[in-house]
């Protein structure tokens, strides 16, 4: 029997593609040829007439890969079909070279497939707010500061802005890059607040913290005034739970002011939103929201640099749709934008370990080391400390960063 050995690689990313080639000794002109086909991708590709998914088809098989396609797309026998493209990412890049001249509009499908492309490799670099480049070279850690009477997790009630501005000061000493501060709660079944009570609640707070830290303040509100007063008194983010679907002008404060922004997926109000949690193709349908909610920022005249997006764990979701956000978060990427997530002590956590809410530190632990994995930019939490130590080790080991 030989001594060689057999054994499989994890290949996740363009640089452990890299890494393992230098390591046996790869010729760097070959490690440039030969990594992108390391690389395996399914691209799902929506609603493509026949005719366009039978020249995907024909391309890929000639190109070594393949393409899944509906039942009775050869014969058009259907009005039209979802396509899954199947093939390394040098593959998929031949394929986008090869559509540039066909017809039937699939240089413009070109064009989407390598954005999409590009996107899943080239993670962005910076968050852009009214005041800063926040860096994303490490996980970005958001403390919570509820100043509300109905607060989601009873030991956030800080509604006297004396004890609220001492915690925000304690979450910064415990790593905290940004202060969320709410003055509405979002938890489902909770009603909306009035934007006059909402502003006095949080300004004061915004205004004492604004000259006595250097760490960003972003305010949890879909209101375009209470964002319009945030932003005056020293915020530099909008938190915007609805994805601007709330309240239509608040694309425009967004705009005008320049703060960094992030745009959230959910369905319905808080107050209305667990009442329908099915959906046919989760994945699908929430990033197909966000990306019409990225088009909307970009009409109103917002800088790409300013947009972080959320896919609104527990937002409209039941306790199956949250695991499987959570599982298949790399498909995000896509979108090529940084991304938040927001697991922090929510009910899903409490329904798998029977735990109640200020017991969930160890289950919101394992959703925050699963989201910097699967490549989470910013984390919103309420135990600083703690997350903070989670999200660098899980980074270390991503990147080996130690």
């Amino acid at each position: 029997m030989g001594t060689w050995q057999a054994r499989l690689l994890q290949i996740n990313n363009q640089e452990d593609a890299d890494r393992e080639l230098i390591r046996i000794g790869v010729d760097p002109g070959g490690i440039a040829r030969m990594a992108a086909k390391m690389l395996t991708r399914a691209v799902h590709l929506t609603g493509l007439q026949c005719r366009q998914a039978n020249i995907l088809k024909q391309e890929m098989l000639a190109l070594g890969g393949d393409a899944a396609v509906a039942r009775g797309t050869v014969a058009c026998s259907i009005m039209s079909t979802d396509v899954i493209l199947i093939g390394t990412e040098k593959q998929l890049r031949a394929l986008c070279s090869k559509l540039a001249p066909q017809p039937f509009g699939l240089p413009d499908l070109a064009a989407e497939l390598s954005t999409v492309l590009t996107n899943s490799v080239t993670a962005p670099k910076i968050w852009r707010t009214s005041q800063r480049d926040l860096s994303l070279s490490r996980p970005l850690i958001m403390g919570i500061l509820n100043v509300t009477p109905d607060s989601f997790s009873d030991d956030s009630h800080y509604m006297d802005p004396q004890r609220a501005v001492e915690r925000a000061l304690e979450m910064v000493e415990e790593g905290a890059d940004i202060i969320d501060i709410g003055g509405e709660s979002s938890r489902p079944g909770a009603s909306a607040v009035d934007e006059v009570l909402e502003s006095e609640r949080i300004v004061p707070v915004i205004s004492a913290l604004a000259g006595r830290m250097n760490r960003a303040i972003s305010v949890d509100t879909w209101k375009s005034r209470v964002a319009r007063d945030a932003m005056a008194a020293g915020a530099e983010i909008i938190n915007d739970i609805s994805g601007f679907t709330f309240d239509s002008s608040l694309a425009e404060v967004v705009a005008l002011t320049g703060a960094g922004v992030v745009l959230m997926h959910t369905r319905g109000t808080p107050e209305t939103m667990q009442r329908n949690t099915v959906y046919g193709d989760l994945l699908g349908e929430v990033i197909q929201g966000l990306r019409g909610t990225l088009l909307t920022a970009e009409a109103s005249g917002i800088d790409r640099r300013n947009i972080a997006l959320d896919p609104g764990i527990g937002f409209g979701k039941d306790c199956a749709g949250n695991l499987e956000i959570l599982r298949r978060l790399r498909e995000f990427d896509s979108l090529g934008q940084p991304l938040l997530l927001g697991t922090s002590r929510k009910t899903f956590i409490g329904k798998i370990l029977g735990r109640d809410i200020g017991d969930r530190l160890h289950g919101t632990a394992a959703t925050v080391a699963m989201a910097v994995a699967q490549g989470a930019s910013i984390l919103r939490v309420h135990d600083v400390r703690a997350m903070r130590d989670v999200a660098d080790m899980t980074h270390a080991i991503m990147t080996k960063a130690g």
